[in-house]
C-alpha cells in the first residue's frame, strides 16, 4: 500500500493521538497542550481535505486494518459521502475549538480538549467504517465523549439533563446491540457490503425477523437524529450545555441521518425483501412533524440556546423530508442542505455564546436588557444566522430549501412537503424576528440593574463570523457544491459499486 492509501486511517488516528497528549500536557504546560490540540485539529482538516480530493475520481476505496480481508476483518471505506462528512466535521471542529480557546470556555474543566478530540475521533470513525458493529463502537466513543462535554462547566441543571441524556443513549445502545444480534444471527456477518449481499439472499422464513432488525436499526438512527417522537432529549440537552459544546453537537444529529443514508439504500434497498425501504411508511410523517415542532419551538423559545436547539431539530426534519423519498435528486438536495444546516445551527449557538457573555446576568434569556458592549455586532450576527437557519435568500439555507422543493416536485406527497417547508419557514421568520427584536431592539426600563461582569473581547466574534462566511461561500459556490452532491447521491443509489469495491478489493 502507498502512503496515500494509509491516509484513509488518519482522521481516526490523529484525534486518538492528540487527545492523550493534550491531557498529559494540560496541567503543567497549557500553552503546549493548546498547540497540540489546535495542531491536531488543523492536521485533521488537512487530512479530510486530502481525502476529499482523492474521492474526486469517483472510486470507492477500502482499508483493511491488520490486512484481514472483508468481511472477516475491520474495514474502513472512503467514498464521496464519507469524504464530505469528514471535511464538514473537521471544519466545524477547528472553528469551535478555536472559539473555546479564545473565550476560555475550555478552562472550565481539565478534560475539555481530550474529550473534544475523542468526540471527533468517534465522528470520523462513524463516517469511515464499513462495518455495523464498528459503527456501534464509534457511536459509543462519540457518545461517551459527549457525556463529558455536556457536563463541562458543571451546574445542577446540566447534571440533571445530563443524566437523562445518558439514559436515553444507553437505551439506544441496547436497541442497537439487539438489532446487530438479529442481523448477525440471520446473515452471519455485520460487514455492510456483505450484509447487502446476504440480506438479498434470505429466504421467506427469515423475512419477519429481518424486518424487525431493520426497524430497530432505523429506530436507533432516528434516536441519534432526534426524529419525532423520540426527539424530546435534544432541546433540553442542547439548551442546558455550554454554547461552544452545543455548537459541536450541531453535527451529532446529522450522524444519525448519515447512518440512515449509508445503510438504507445499501442494506435495506429494493432487494431486501420484506425489509425493503423499511423507513418508507414512517420517515416522511416523522420528518414533517419534526420540522413543524422545531420551528414552533423557535417561535416560543425563552432563551437563545433553546431557540438554536429547536432550529437544529427543525433543520433535521426538513433534511429528512428530502431523504425520505430515497431518490437520487432528493438525496443530492438533502446533502447540500445537511452541510448548510450544520453550519447554521453551530453559528446560532456561537452567536448565543457571544451575546450571553456581554449581557452579564441576563445571559441568553429572550428578554429586554440594557445596552451592552458589541450589541450592534451581535445583533447583525444573529440576523445573518437566523436568515441561514430559516432558509431565506440570499444565504445557502434558501438554496438548500429551493433544491428540496425542486427535487420533490411531482413525487408522491410533494404537496405536503411544499406546504410544510413554506409554512414552517414563515413560522421560523416570525420566531427569530420576535427573538431578535426583543434582544437587540428593546431596552430594559431604567430601574433595571446594570449589566455586570460582561465580556468585551472582540476576538469572540471571529468564530461565528467564520461560520457565517462559510455559509456565504456555500451560496456563491452553489453550482460546484450541487455538482458534488449529485455525484455523491449517484454513488449512494448504486450499492453494487460499494459491494464490489469493498468485497472485491479485499479478497
Amino acid at each position: 500500500m502507498t502512503l496515500a492509501d494509509h491516509l484513509l486511517v488518519a482522521p481516526i488516528v490523529l484525534p486518538a493521538v492528540t487527545a492523550p497528549v493534550a491531557l498529559l500536557l494540560m496541567r503543567r504546560h497549557r500553552a503546549f497542550a493548546l498547540a497540540v490540540s489546535l495542531g491536531g485539529g488543523i492536521a485533521m482538516l488537512v487530512a479530510g481535505i486530502a481525502l476529499f480530493v482523492m474521492a474526486q475520481d469517483d472510486a470507492i476505496r477500502s482499508y483493511a486494518l491488520g490486512a484481514w480481508p472483508a468481511p472477516f476483518g475491520i474495514v474502513l471505506m472512503l467514498d464521496r459521502l464519507a469524504a464530505m462528512m469528514l471535511v464538514l466535521a473537521a471544519v466545524l471542529g477547528i472553528v469551535v475549538l478555536a472559539h473555546a480557546v479564545v473565550t476560555g470556555a475550555d478552562q472550565r474543566g481539565w478534560h475539555f480538549h481530550p474529550l473534544f478530540h475523542f468526540q471527533l475521533m468517534g465522528l470520523n470513525g462513524a463516517f469511515l467504517t464499513g462495518d455495523l458493529f464498528n459503527l456501534f463502537v464509534f457511536f459509543e466513543v462519540l457518545l461517551i465523549a459527549s457525556y463529558g462535554l455536556m457536563l463541562h462547566g458543571q451546574g445542577a441543571l446540566r447534571l440533571k439533563v445530563g443524566v437523562a441524556y445518558v439514559v436515553v443513549n444507553i437505551v439506544g445502545s441496547a436497541l442497537f446491540l439487539i438489532a446487530l444480534g438479529l442481523l448477525y444471527g440471520l446473515t452471519g456477518t455485520l460487514n455492510m457490503a456483505d450484509l447487502a449481499v446476504k440480506v438479498a439472499a434470505l429466504g421467506a422464513q427469515d423475512q419477519g425477523l429481518l424486518r424487525v432488525a431493520g426497524l430497530l436499526l432505523l429506530t436507533v438512527f432516528a434516536l441519534k437524529a432526534a426524529v419525532v417522537p423520540i426527539h424530546l432529549w435534544l432541546p433540553r440537552t442542547y439548551a442546558a450545555t455550554m454554547p461552544v459544546v452545543a455548537a459541536l453537537f450541531a453535527i451529532m444529529t446529522k450522524v444519525g441521518v448519515y447512518a440512515m443514508i449509508r445503510t438504507v439504500p445499501l442494506i435495506f434497498g429494493a432487494k431486501a425483501g420484506a425489509a425493503a425501504w423499511v423507513s418508507a411508511p414512517y420517515l416522511l410523517p416523522a420528518a414533517i412533524l419534526g420540522a413543524i415542532l422545531g420551528f414552533v419551538g423557535v417561535l416560543v423559545a425563552r432563551g437563545m440556546r433553546e431557540q438554536a436547539a429547536f432550529a437544529v431539530l427543525a433543520s433535521t426534519g426538513t433534511l429528512l423530508m428530502a431523504v425520505s423519498f430515497w431518490r437520487e435528486a432528493t438525496l443530492a438536495a438533502a446533502l447540500y442542505y445537511l452541510v448548510q444546516a450544520t453550519l447554521a445551527g453551530a453559528a446560532l449557538f456561537l452567536v448565543a455564546d457571544v451575546t450571553m457573555r456581554r449581557r452579564g446576568q441576563y445571559a441568553d434569556a429572550i428578554v429586554p436588557s440594557p445596552r451592552f458592549a458589541g450589541q450592534d455586532g451581535a445583533g447583525l450576527l444573529y440576523l445573518v444566522a437566523a436568515i441561514a437557519a430559516v432558509g431565506l435568500p440570499p444565504l445557502a439555507g434558501f438554496v438548500g430549501k429551493l433544491l428540496i422543493l425542486d427535487a420533490s416536485f411531482a413525487l408522491p406527497g410533494w404537496q405536503v412537503v411544499w406546504t410544510t417547508i413554506l409554512v414552517t419557514t414563515l413560522v421560523g421568520v416570525i420566531g427569530f424576528s420576535r427573538g431578535g427584536s426583543t434582544l437587540f431592539w428593546k431596552e430594559a426600563p431604567p430601574a433595571t440593574p446594570a449589566i455586570a461582569g460582561a465580556s468585551r473581547s472582540r476576538a469572540e466574534f471571529v468564530a461565528p463570523v467564520v461560520l457565517l462566511a462559510l455559509l456565504a461561500v456555500l451560496t456563491v459556490t452553489a453550482g460546484w457544491v450541487t455538482a458534488q452532491t449529485r455525484a455523491t447521491a449517484a454513488q449512494i443509489v448504486a450499492p453494487e459499486r460499494y459491494v464490489t469495491a469493498i468485497l472485491g478489493a479485499t479478497r
